[in-house]
């Protein structure tokens, strides 16, 4: 294969993914502005595999949650929310996949909160 300079790539740290503030703020916005009563049960599924990977590409950065407990304790919620047995089916009501969408898009704005205090100025 031949690389151009065109081409863009998806670019990564030697930790992981790289975090794209931005776009994870964004994201997360969007997600927490959708309203139940006028939210479609397609729009809530098709917004929810992004936030779900904002915040799984946050859970790989280093945000010290060895060494602080509220950080940990984001981890645990995050990881407990991402496991399969808790995530919506195509049977679920829309209201819980509704509110599993914005669990999960509050955990990568806090996790985004504290991702930004870590890495300094200039960052968010």
């Amino acid at each position: 294969m031949v690389s151009t300079v065109s081409e863009t790539s998806n670019a990564s740290s030697i930790d992981g993914p790289a975090i794209d503030d931005e776009l994870i703020r964004d994201s997360t916005d969007s997600a927490l502005a959708m309203q139940l009563g006028t939210t479609t049960r397609g729009e809530i599924d098709a917004r929810t595999p992004a936030l779900i990977g904002h915040l799984e590409r946050l859970l790989v950065a280093d945000l010290g949650a060895d060494s602080d407990d509220v950080v940990e304790e984001l981890y645990r919620r995050a990881y407990k929310l991402l496991d399969l047995r808790h995530r919506p089916t195509p049977d679920t009501p829309a209201f819980t996949a509704y509110f599993f969408m914005r669990d999960v898009a509050g955990l990568a704005r806090r996790l985004l909160w504290v991702y930004s205090q870590r890495s300094g100025p200039g960052v968010s």
